[in-house]
């Protein structure tokens, strides 16, 4: 099963493009799925705080019974634990455990209607290989327990074998990028470690490291380059028991044309 949509659904420049002018930011969910036509989406805004499971709930009313959610891991549990930049205000991993606990919790009501496809946790390009960062992701399959997790690498470092050995051993699934051809960053990978297949669409705007967040995802792929993916995904289709594909180049809406035009392409309804 092949399940496409886009990172997030709510952002002021889709009013107009996506979404009909004057729409209620609360009838945003509602009409991505019934008039779009997508059956998940990847929420973002959970790296950025701890959403409430009173919020989570209400994102499920809003949502027919085979529609799923993908969940970003809060940045308190990827990124801060090893920022360099952050220095002596750099929290303990003791803190980033008390995250996981509050954020699994929050993400009850998602889960107890079946409509949690599982958690991504993207890591930052300064999260490198290494025992202890191996022993942390150990720790959280361990705490997440049966909920799905995908990874997410940014450092190219990664990039070899042992890393995809490594995380079959421990039931964490890959998520396998497009994202500009840059030093550092991830290159494209098609791996399977887990009944869970995961591909993000970054864009390929060069500026990465220089634009703003809205620049460095102000890409819009051509159907010639999403069809040159169209035999990898099937291949990730059969490897797997669910492949999740997400465009997160939301910039004016380029997600939501880009995913419309890979499920074209897909012939998936």
């Amino acid at each position: 099963m092949i399940k496409i949509g886009t990172s997030g659904f709510s952002f002021r420049d889709w009013m107009g493009p996506v979404y009909p002018k004057g729409i209620k930011p609360a009838e945003a969910l509602f009409y991505y799925e019934k008039e779009l036509g997508f059956d998940c989406v990847e929420i973002n805004s959970t790296y950025y705080t701890l959403v409430s499971a009173k919020s989570f709930e209400g994102m499920e009313k809003k949502t027919g019974p085979d529609f799923e959610f993908a969940v970003k891991g809060f940045r308190g549990i990827t990124h801060d634990p090893f920022d360099p930049r952050l220095g002596d205000k750099r929290p303990p991993l003791n803190d980033a455990e008390a995250n996981i606990d509050k954020f699994i919790y929050s993400l009850g009501p998602l889960k107890d209607k079946g409509k949690l496809g599982c958690v991504l946790l993207q890591f930052p390009v300064f999260f490198e290989p290494s025992e202890p960062s191996k022993q942390y992701l150990e720790q959280c399959k361990g705490k997440f327990g049966d909920i799905p997790l995908v990874v997410e690498f940014r450092n190219n470092s990664w990039a070899k074998p042992e890393t995809f050995g490594f995380l079959r051993n421990n039931g964490l699934a890959y998520c396998a990028v497009d994202e500009p051809k840059l030093p550092r960053l991830m290159p494209f990978m098609n791996e399977v470690t887990s009944d869970t297949a995961y591909l993000r669409f970054h864009g390929r705007n060069r500026n990465w490291f220089n634009a703003s967040l809205a620049e460095r995802y102000d890409y819009l792929y051509s159907d010639e380059e999403l069809e040159e993916f169209i035999p990898d995904i099937e291949q990730m289709e059969k490897s797997a028991k669910k492949t999740y594909v997400f465009f997160n180049n939301c910039h004016a809406g380029s997600a939501v044309k880009n995913a419309v035009a890979l499920k074209k392409l897909l012939d998936i309804k």
